[in-house]
């Protein structure tokens, strides 16, 4: 393989990586994974030792207040990454600001905006949401988006197909192929829309082989990104369960790497 790009991936600052680690075992009602400590350096020192050339780094805000912060924090996580990371901003529907928040996230270089509905606790077509959704087509911006949850109905692909719909120009991923848990549900629903592109962050370790390689097919892979989902899963294990799909090799070029760099212009050495 050329290059692994690795297109989901959560940082936190080193004071508070691991409680905020800690949050995201217990809102998942503990993980089947022992997960990483949810630092930048460790995340490209084991990323490396993987293989994997670059990262797509993002955080979430759960209030409006913490916007500007975790933006400054991923800003200066890719200045310091020696052009491995690329980052993208946090925006949240409630704050009053959202254009100048997108503005401010564009300034400091970041390359689009990780949304988390059932974190940030509002519904994907919420009319907040779809303020984000509209600035974000507006400017080009690709939006990260994790959806799904059989416990909730913020992000599930009723919703989704509703964004997708009133904005057919914005460059929508959504994390966990789609649907995280609810992946039949969004494999009849999602695929038809063009302008959704997935990632197979948090999907590998429930899903059987022939049925991710069907949700895979059903979209194509040069709509497929690689992720992991750093902190919580291990890098080396998804990569593996990738390898083993019986996928040709450019559909895994694409899934590794040719999506992802078309998607965010990398630049890759």
């Amino acid at each position: 393989m050329q290059y692994i790009i690795d297109s989901h991936c959560h940082i936190y600052p080193t004071g508070i990586a691991r409680k905020a680690v800690k949050a995201i075992d217990t809102f998942y009602d503990g993980l089947p994974a022992d997960p990483y400590d949810g630092t930048a350096e460790t995340l490209a020192r084991t990323g490396r030792e993987s293989g994997i050339s670059h990262f797509i780094v993002h955080s979430v805000a759960t209030k409006p207040e913490q916007v500007s912060h975790i933006n400054q924090f991923l800003a200066e996580a890719v200045s310091a990454s020696g052009g491995r990371f690329t980052g993208l901003g946090t925006m949240h529907p409630d704050a009053r600001s959202l254009r100048k928040d997108l503005e401010e996230l564009c300034a400091l270089g970041l390359k689009g905006v990780k949304l988390h509905p059932d974190i940030q606790k509002y519904f994907a077509n919420s009319t907040g949401a779809m303020k984000i959704f509209e600035l974000c087509e507006d400017k080009g911006i690709p939006v990260l988006v994790h959806t799904g949850d059989f416990r909730y109905d913020y992000s599930n692909p009723n919703r989704v197909a509703e964004v997708l719909r009133t904005f057919p120009k914005l460059k929508f991923i959504g994390a966990h192929l789609g649907g995280w848990s609810v992946w039949k549900d969004a494999l009849r629903v999602l695929p038809d829309y063009p302008n959704i592109l997935v990632d197979t962050s948090s999907s590998s370790f429930w899903l059987k082989k022939e049925e991710m390689k069907e949700i895979i097919r059903a979209y194509g892979s040069e709509r497929v990104m690689f992720g992991t989902d750093y902190p919580m899963w291990s890098q080396d294990r998804e990569i593996s369960f990738l390898n083993s799909l019986d996928l040709s090799g450019d559909e895994l070029e694409d899934i590794y790497w040719r999506t992802c760099k078309n998607l965010y212009d990398i630049t890759l050495e």
